[in-house]
């Protein structure tokens, strides 16, 4: 054989070894190429929701933006349904190679799951009826506040309000209909996702977005603790999709329709991986 012939094989054999690691990385099977299990919301409007099989919102969008730039095309995407209380569960059993579903950075997830991100900022805020006289925090005690177990938004309320009534459902779609039969006053998440409710067909006219945030709340991607190859791959891929303008695309064509504009610190610089 050549020198030439050798060093070309030997280069073809580096990238097919490169190309063979990239895949397992990704948990996925060499010889049909790269797969991923991708934990989503199903009951977000306008963030993240399955209607038969089709999958909308943001977060959805962001999940096969950056899939993509890791080599992975959505027909090798297999979605999960990520409910809020079994996230960190999904991630450390391996049932999802990562979670992208309005998912707080808090130092206390940190302890169990590893995070990419933020790659979006959003605030806790209200959601009453259209005829309410709830303007913010200030008058909610004694109400029947509604919110979703597992997080970080009954956390935040049960802190800054005391005498409030706190009602955990296990989905915000059962808070919203909670709601509008008068079960609850008011439901408390963030407002995003406050907004995808409120620009539903059926929910117009009948609700409506206190519009005063009171936190901040650093959407990242969950992955499994520790994994610093993956969440650096993550990373890289978050701050090319804000670089290229794809993140802004993102954004207006999900919440754009619900009036709805990104806050202060949007779009955010991902932090470091450790």
């Amino acid at each position: 054989m050549s020198p030439r012939r050798t060093t070309v094989v030997v280069a073809t054999a580096a990238t097919l070894t490169l190309g063979l690691g990239a895949c397992s990385a990704l948990g996925s099977d060499p010889s049909d190429g790269p797969r991923l299990k991708i934990g989503i919301k199903y009951d977000q409007p306008g963030l993240g929701l399955k209607q038969g099989y089709r999958y909308t919102g943001m977060d959805v969008d962001v999940a096969r933006s950056v899939a993509k730039r890791l080599g992975v095309e959505e027909s090798r995407i297999t979605w999960v349904q990520a409910p809020s209380s079994q996230r960190e569960t999904l991630i450390s059993t391996g049932q999802v190679d990562f979670i992208v579903g309005t998912y707080s950075i808090t130092d206390a997830r940190k302890k169990k799951v590893s995070f990419a991100g933020p790659y979006f900022i959003a605030g806790q805020d209200l959601l009453v009826k259209a005829d309410s006289t709830i303007d913010g925090t200030g008058n909610l005690a004694g109400k029947k506040l509604c919110s979703v177990t597992g997080s970080t938004s009954a956390q935040q309320i049960a802190k800054k309000v005391s005498g409030v009534n706190l009602q955990n459902f296990s989905t915000y779609s059962e808070c919203v209909a909670g709601l509008t039969a008068g079960a609850v006053d008011a439901l408390t998440t963030d407002d995003t996702i406050l907004a995808g409710y409120a620009a539903q067909d059926h929910y117009k006219g009948k609700v409506k977005l206190v519009g005063k945030p009171f936190t901040k709340e650093r959407y990242g991607i969950g992955l499994k603790k520790g994994d610093t190859a993956l969440c650096t791959k993550l990373t890289d891929a978050i701050t090319q999709m804000i670089a290229d303008g794809e993140w802004r695309r993102i954004v207006d064509s999900n919440l754009g329709a619900a009036g709805y504009s990104p806050g202060e610190g949007n779009p955010p610089t991902p932090d470091p991986c450790s």
